[in-house]
């Protein structure tokens, strides 16, 4: 192991790490913020749209986690292109990335044009399918844009340039709460939509997103060198290989996380509208909590993959990975506490129904409990991503939440009849066992020998 850092080295790249993921943190607030509107909004409908609301959008994120993940590939791409002085090859590889996010975007279109089938046989309560299969029906028509959205927004990610995420996702903010109030309840000369209101309005801000995105990288300067749009380029099915080597591993991996908390909420489904109702206010809560360390772990990732191309070795690696370490570890303690200390306010934010809000509130004491771990896992996912190491990962990922934590928390919470609560004991065991491999996994990846002699980027400039 290579010796530690001088600490005003250190503490230098806990700047530069936190500088980076502030605005990331901020734009994943921010898109964490619109579940809130949406929970809040559909709450405030009715306990049913709630319910529904919460079903569709766990059937919305579970096959969205595998294009996200697998356009996590650009950022360390970017990021180690970037550090190797090679920044005339981002522009070619931009766009190979932007084909492969229309197919992804087009391909999980049909999916979730499909997936209201399956509410019956996957037992979703008989009073719930009805205002999830309407929410589902309007937000599919944003998949495209989000995809590409990923697209736009990982580039700047990885050209340490994050202020656009925070931009663009308060942008979208200021979009949904009015207009998915207008398109749910009815007003300003709308009908009354309920949660499929809610769904297209989601939609609508989607696409406003990513066309303010597209105006704004064709007139910065700051990307003008890159040539971005400069020409149309055919899809060239080698780069978009290489992406997928690298990213759909990574799609994988967050899908496995990702459909851990998903397939919870579907299980949870089953009981009825009360329990799934709790637990979306719960797990919306954490997931608010989450979208914390998860920017750290992507400005982990780009900071990892610049020192990689930089040939900063392995010590320049380690360091950038225990600089998010160390702010991960402050943030998580501190989401803790709030947790623990302010349960039942919280809950009651989101609805008026005291059953709801009372289970809700325990189910928050128990998220309190997975934080600390959660955050550890999540950076050191980000931390091998910026090594490239992706494939080792996934079979962690495979193995922690769906060797553990999904049979501990069916058993619990299904099987003993524990209901929402087992579920999430599930939830702690899963991501505590994630922690401590992918932890492990980046102390092996990391080790002089391991590291990559040069970026293993290869793009050309040809179309």
């Amino acid at each position: 192991m290579s010796p530690p850092a001088p600490p005003a080295r250190f503490r230098g790249e806990v700047r530069t790490t936190a500088v980076l993921a502030a605005p990331l943190v901020g734009g994943h607030l921010a898109t964490g913020l619109i579940g809130f509107v949406d929970n809040v909004i559909a709450g405030r409908h009715g306990t049913n749209t709630l319910a529904g609301v919460a079903v569709g959008t766990a059937l919305f994120w579970l096959p969205m986690m595998v294009p996200m993940g697998t356009l996590m590939a650009l950022p360390p791409s970017v990021s180690q292109l970037d550090g190797a002085g090679r920044r005339g090859e981002i522009g070619p590889l931009f766009r190979q990335a932007l084909w492969l996010a229309l197919a992804l975007g087009a391909l999980l279109f049909v999916l979730l044009t499909l997936a209201v089938h399956a509410l019956a046989p996957m037992g979703i309560a008989p009073e719930v399918r009805p205002t999830a299969a309407a929410f589902l029906h309007g937000i599919r028509w944003g998949i495209p844009a989000l995809t590409l959205y990923f697209c736009l927004r990982y580039l700047c990610d990885g050209l340490h340039w994050t202020l656009p995420t925070l931009a663009f996702g308060f942008g979208g903010l200021l979009v949904l709460l009015p207009l998915g109030y207008a398109l749910t309840f009815g007003a300003f000369g709308l009908r009354e939509r309920g949660a499929g209101g809610l769904g297209l309005a989601s939609a609508i801000m989607m696409w406003l997103q990513v066309l303010g995105f597209v105006l704004y990288l064709a007139r910065a300067r700051r990307f003008a060198p890159l040539r971005l749009f400069e020409r149309f380029d055919p899809p060239d099915w080698r780069q978009i290989a290489s992406l997928l080597r690298t990213g759909l591993p990574i799609g994988v991996t967050v899908a496995m996380e990702g459909g851990l908390f998903i397939v919870t909420a579907l299980l949870i489904g089953r009981i009825g509208e009360l329990e799934v109702a709790a637990h979306q206010i719960a797990i919306n809560v954490a997931s608010l909590c989450f979208m914390i360390p998860f920017g750290l772990a992507e400005a982990t990732t780009v900071r990892v993959g610049h020192a990689v191309g930089a040939g900063r070795g392995s010590r320049g690696v380690r360091r950038a990975a225990l600089a998010g370490l160390v702010l991960v570890l402050a943030t998580q303690a501190l989401s803790a506490s709030v947790l623990l200390g302010a349960n039942e306010a919280i809950a009651a934010i989101y609805t008026r129904d005291l059953a709801a809000a009372s289970l809700a509130g325990s189910l928050l004491l128990l998220a309190a409990a997975f934080q600390i771990p959660d955050g550890i896992q999540v950076l050191s996912a980000g931390a091998l991503r910026g090594l490239k190491d992706t494939r080792v990962p996934m079979f962690i990922a495979a193995f922690a939440y769906w060797g553990v934590g999904m049979p501990l928390g069916a058993g619990l919470g299904l099987g003993l009849g524990w209901g929402p609560r087992g579920m999430w004991l599930g939830l702690i065991a899963g991501l505590s066992v994630a922690a401590v491999l992918m932890g492990l996994r980046f102390a092996r990846s990391s080790r002089p020998a391991a590291l990559p002699a040069v970026p293993p980027v290869q793009v050309t400039n040809g179309a």
